[in-house]
């Protein structure tokens, strides 16, 4: 159990899970599965550590200086809101 309370619901239970990460930035993406997460058990809001996120920003910027290489590409379908 967490000693910080949920944000969304107020819950002090959480669980510890992996899941998929779509970081963003200006129109390019990477997908991180696998990232771990803390899951509010009462409203499902997922929490992330500060330094899971701050590599995850390192390797996305990494991947765009072509410093490092991502393991695969996956073409994503986009369709605007009407």
């Amino acid at each position: 159990m967490n000693e910080n309370k949920c944000n969304f619901c107020g819950s002090t239970e959480y669980e510890e899970r992996r899941t998929d990460y779509l970081y963003s930035y200006r129109g390019n993406y990477l997908l991180v599965p696998n990232t771990p997460a803390e899951v509010c058990l009462k409203c499902g809001m997922l929490y992330y550590e500060a330094n899971v996120l701050k590599e995850i920003e390192r390797r996305f910027f990494a991947i765009q200086k072509k410093q490092e290489q991502a393991e695969k590409y996956i073409e994503i379908p986009m369709m605007n809101y009407a």
